[in-house]
C-alpha cells in the first residue's frame, strides 16, 4: 500500500493500480509460475517509465516490464515482487513510411496489428510469431521473437534499426535511427533486442520493412514417416530452393488433430510438411510447380497446393491449430522450443519417441523443419496437481536438453530462458559468456532492479 501511494504522488493516480484482482492479472505469462507484484504501473509515455525507473533506482525496487504476457518461460513473472511495468497502453504505430521502407512504433502494438497496418500500404513486415494477435512488438523485441517464416527472412532483431530505451537509471538511450545500415559504434541494438527485459525497457521502436511480395503459394505434404518428411526438407534445400517457410509435424501432433478437427480435415500420415513460398507471381508459380514435383518424387501420402492468400491460409489453419489441439486433449503442454543443427532434424524426432518411452509421457514435435527449431511438447497428465509428475518431466527435459547440446544445439530458439529455463542456463553456456552477461547488468543495472531472480542473477 505504502509503494503505490509514492507511486501515485510520483505518476499520478489513473495509471497506478493495487487492487487484488490487476495485481493477480499482472503475476504472470503463459508459463505456470506466479509471483504478485507489490503495483502495477501503465505507462502512458517514455516520461512514466524515466520517471518510474530513476525511482525505482533510487529506492531499490524491483521493477519487471511486461507486454501482452503471452510468454511461454514465465519471462515476465515479478520473481522478487516490487513494480509490474505494463506497456500495453503505449500502443501507437506513431508512424509508417513507405519512402523510407520504417515504422516506428511503441511497445505495446500487437504484432498482428502492425503486420496489418504496413500491409495495408504494401509493405511487409515478415516475424510472424504464433501468438501474434496476442504479443506486443515488445514482447517481441525482448525475447528476439522469431516464427515460421523466420526462415527465409530472419527474426525480429533482423527488422530493429532503431530502439529507445530507458535505463535502470531513468536516462532514456536513443540508438540507431531510420536508416537501413548503421555502423556507429558498438551494436547497442543487439545488446537490447534479446536481453528479456534486464538491461532496460525499450519505449519505442523503428523497424526495417520490406516490400510486399505480391504472391504467395503454399504446398501441403504427408508422409508416413518422419523422416521421408525430413528427406523431403533437405531435397527442397539441396535443389536451390529457400522457402520462407518449412513446417513439420509428428504422429501425434497429428492424431491430436485428427480428435479436435476431424479425419477429413488432417491428411493421412505420420509426418506432415508445409512449404511456403512468396515473390512474383510467376517465379512463385514456377517454383511450386517444381517444389512439387521434387515432393512427388518422395512418394507422399498425399500433396496439395494453394496459390493465393486466402487459398494459402486454409492450408496454414491446420497448423495454427496444432497448439489448441494439443490442448484439447486435456494434458498439459509443455513447450520446449528447442533447436539443432538441420542435419539433426530426424535425430531429434525420433530421441523424442525415445524419451515417450522412458517416462511415459506422450510428446508431441512440431515447428520448423527449415532452421532447426522444432517444439518438443511434453504431455503431461496431472503436472499441476501431482509433484512426482512434475519431477519426471524435469528428468525428460534433462536428458532432452543434455542431449541437444551435445549436438551443438540450443535450449531455446525463441521463447527465451524465463524462470522456465533457469535451471538449465549454466549448462547451456559457459563460464567466460555467463560471467560477461554478469558484467553487462552490472554495468547497466547496478542496483539489479531490471526483471530481477532471472537467469542472471
Amino acid at each position: 500500500m505504502e509503494l503505490a501511494s509514492k507511486l501515485r504522488e510520483l505518476l499520478g493516480n489513473e495509471i497506478v493500480a493495487d487492487d487484488p484482482e490487476t495485481v493477480a492479472a499482472h503475476s504472470g505469462d503463459k508459463w505456470f509460475a506466479a509471483h504478485e507484484p507489490d503495483a502495477v504501473v501503465f505507462a502512458r509515455s517514455t516520461g512514466d517509465v524515466s520517471k518510474l525507473l530513476e525511482f525505482a533506482s533510487r529506492e531499490k525496487i524491483p521493477v519487471t516490464a511486461r507486454g501482452g504476457g503471452f510468454g511461454y518461460v514465465g519471462g515476465c513473472v515479478p520473481a522478487r515482487a516490487g513494480i509490474a511495468l505494463s506497456l500495453v497502453q503505449m500502443n501507437r504505430i506513431k508512424e509508417i513510411s513507405f519512402s523510407d521502407a520504417v515504422a516506428i512504433v511503441e511497445p505495446g502494438v500487437f504484432t498482428a496489428d502492425l503486420k496489418s497496418a504496413v500491409r495495408a500500404q504494401k509493405l511487409f513486415y515478415p516475424p510472424d510469431p504464433a501468438s501474434m494477435k496476442d504479443c506486443t512488438i515488445g514482447g517481441n523485441v525482448a525475447t528476439n521473437a522469431g516464427g515460421p517464416r523466420c526462415l527465409k527472412y530472419g527474426v525480429t532483431r533482423n527488422y530493429v534499426i532503431g530502439l529507445e530505451v530507458v535505463l535502470a537509471n531513468g536516462e532514456v538511450l536513443r540508438t540507431g535511427g531510420r536508416v537501413h545500415k548503421n555502423k556507429t559504434g558498438f551494436d547497442l541494438i543487439g545488446l537490447f533486442v534479446g536481453s528479456e527485459g534486464m538491461l532496460g525497457v525499450v519505449t519505442e521502436i523503428t523497424l526495417r520493412l520490406l516490400p510486399l511480395p505480391p504472391a504467395r503459394a503454399t504446398l501441403s505434404a504427408a508422409f508416413a514417416t518422419a523422416a521421408k518428411a525430413a528427406e523431403a526438407v533437405q531435397a527442397i534445400f539441396a535443389a536451390g530452393f529457400l522457402p520462407c517457410s518449412l513446417e513439420i509435424a509428428d504422429h501425434f501432433t497429428l492424431e491430436a488433430a485428427r480428435r479436435d478437427l476431424g479425419k477429413m480435415l488432417v491428411p493421412e500420415g505420420n509426418a506432415h510438411l508445409l512449404v511456403d513460398l512468396d515473390g512474383q507471381e510467376e517465379s512463385v508459380r514456377v517454383e511450386s510447380a517444381a517444389i512439387r514435383k521434387l515432393l512427388e518424387k518422395k512418394k507422399p501420402n498425399s500433396l496439395e497446393t494453394a496459390i493465393g492468400e486466402a487459398d494459402c491460409e486454409q492450408l496454414w489453419a491446420l497448423r495454427r491449430q496444432f497448439s489448441n489441439s494439443l490442448r484439447a486433449t486435456g494434458l498439459t503442454k509443455l513447450n520446449e522450443d528447442v533447436v539443432v543443427p538441420r542435419g539433426h532434424l530426424v535425430d531429434l524426432i525420433e530421441f523424442a519417441e525415445t524419451l515417450q518411452t522412458k517416462y511415459e509421457f506422450p510428446i508431441a514435435c512440431f515447428g520448423h523443419a527449415g532452421d532447426g527449431n522444432i517444439h518438443v511438447n511434453i504431455m503431461a497428465d496431472r503436472y499441476n496437481r501431482d509433484a512426482p509428475v512434475r519431477e519426471k518431466v524435469e528428468h525428460a527435459l534433462d536428458d532432452l536438453f543434455a542431449q541437444v547440446l551435445a549436438w551443438g544445439g540450443v535450449i531455446t530458439g525463441e521463447h527465451g530462458i524465463g524462470l522456465a529455463k533457469k535451471r538449465w542456463w549454466s549448462k547451456a553456456t559457459s563460464d567466460v559468456a555467463r560471467e560477461l552477461h554478469r558484467r553487462l547488468k552490472q554495468a547497466l543495472d547496478p542496483n539489479g532492479i531490471l526483471n530481477p531472480g532471472k537467469f542472471v542473477d
